[in-house]
């Protein structure tokens, strides 16, 4: 389930929950809009999203909740950026960007990890800058670490804490200081452990903009 707000100087402008039905309709109003400015059927869509024809237009609909991954996939196939289908927005700065402590775009793509996007107003940006927060879950413990793949690359940097990291069949044990850098098409994942929640700064970059998440 896809959650997220703005945050600036402390205090939180926009929130906007598309679990909430009104605003789910506004980011699928806006998806079906640019689907239907760009010509595309919804096959193509469905490919471009790597969905079925019908739960593409599920989601267009606003039937179904719309994930992160969906709507990044499909900013991609329209050639805008993600914050423009999320906010109604487009990103403006061109030369930099400051992002206060505590200030971003709030992500939230599963239940168990907290994202906050770093630089959300920066245009044509060459990667995504995230805050991410993974709370300690004892029942994660024994459990087999879940693989996510994504095109490009991705460098995490350990805050807080420390963490079980999975790259494919491989695992290693990391702790504050410690940088993560990988090739992020293939199978990767990680768990806080030792009883504490962790804090990594991920940055996913992907040379050719294809897909990062």
């Amino acid at each position: 389930m896809l959650k997220y707000a703005y945050y600036t100087h402390g205090e939180r402008l926009v929130v906007m929950e598309p679990a909430n039905l009104q605003n789910r309709k506004d980011v699928a109003n806006r998806i079906r809009s640019l689907r239907e400015d760009n010509e595309f059927t919804i096959e193509e869509m469905a490919e471009a999203t790597g969905r079925s024809a019908s739960e593409y237009a599920a989601r267009e609909s606003g039937d179904m909740d719309l994930t992160f991954t969906f709507v990044y996939k499909c900013a991609k196939k329209f050639g805008v950026d993600v914050v423009e289908l999320l906010t109604g927005e487009s990103p403006r700065l061109r030369h930099y960007e400051i992002v206060r402590a505590g200030e971003g775009l709030v992500l939230e793509r599963h239940s168990d990890f907290h994202y906050l996007h770093k630089a959300p107003h920066f245009k044509n940006r060459l990667g995504e800058t995230f805050l991410v927060d993974v709370p300690y879950q004892p029942e994660s413990q024994n459990e087999p670490i879940h693989l996510s793949y994504h095109t490009g690359q991705e460098m995490d940097f350990v805050l807080k804490g420390r963490l079980r990291f999975r790259f494919e069949d491989h695992f290693e044990e990391v702790g504050v200081g410690d940088t993560l850098f990988y090739d992020s098409g293939r199978g990767h994942g990680m768990i806080a452990i030792d009883g504490q929640d962790a804090q990594i700064l991920a940055v996913v970059f992907d040379p050719q903009r294809k897909e990062i998440i």
